[in-house]
């Protein structure tokens, strides 16, 4: 009976972990800033690489970026691994994003994975630190090296913050991916990092 109950949890955790990355496609897509607000801890912080701070400057952030940049866009969310101990779980979920532009090219397009420590506070799961990876995008010509600054869809005049992107957490193919990092954890220093080249780039 007690293995009985632990595969039901185990089995509602992993429903409840899907349903909040399905919960932030949805609210992402419809620019819904309390639905995207939701799906955070309050102290989660979120480091996108071209944005990194906490749930509320994300969804400001996201929200008027999408707005200026898309007439329409969609985040798909495909492959999904969960390391689930207790009330926490680390989550690495691949996802597609397409975007139809408003200026420019028609389609814009990258691809990627999010990579989430996810908690169960209060019985509510939640992302608690996610960091987003770009492992492609369609680029004019062949990189060497998968540049986090030039993998995104957003327009970067800021070279402070373009340095921000290159010195943080990039693909790897092997055990040094941040996807293997227990704790998931995101610096203050990184956050300031980021504020410090907005404020000094414009």
């Amino acid at each position: 009976m007690t293995s009985d109950k632990h595969q039901l949890q185990y089995l509602l955790d992993r429903q409840a972990i899907a349903d909040v990355l399905a919960t932030y496609s949805r609210a992402i897509d419809r620019l819904d800033r309390d639905l995207l607000i939701s799906v955070y801890h309050p102290d989660a912080v979120d480091d996108h690489g071209v944005f990194i701070g906490t749930r509320e400057e994300f969804a400001d952030w996201a929200i008027a970026m999408h707005t200026a940049t898309h007439l329409s866009h969609q985040h798909c969310i495909m492959n999904h691994t969960c390391d689930l101990a207790g009330d926490v779980a680390h989550v690495e979920s691949y996802y597609m994003f397409v975007g139809m532009n408003k200026a420019g090219k028609p389609l814009g397009m990258s691809g990627g994975r999010y990579i989430d420590r996810m908690e169960k506070r209060d019985g509510v799961w939640a992302i608690a630190a996610r960091v987003c990876l770009r492992d492609w995008a369609p680029l004019d010509a062949i990189p060497d090296s998968l540049d986090q600054s030039r993998m995104t869809v957003v327009k970067i005049t800021n070279e402070q913050l373009r340095e921000v992107m290159r010195s943080g957490p990039c693909p790897s193919r092997d055990a040094g991916d941040i996807s293997y990092r227990r704790p998931l954890t995101i610096s203050p220093e990184r956050v300031e990092a980021y504020r410090a080249s907005l404020s000094r780039g414009g």
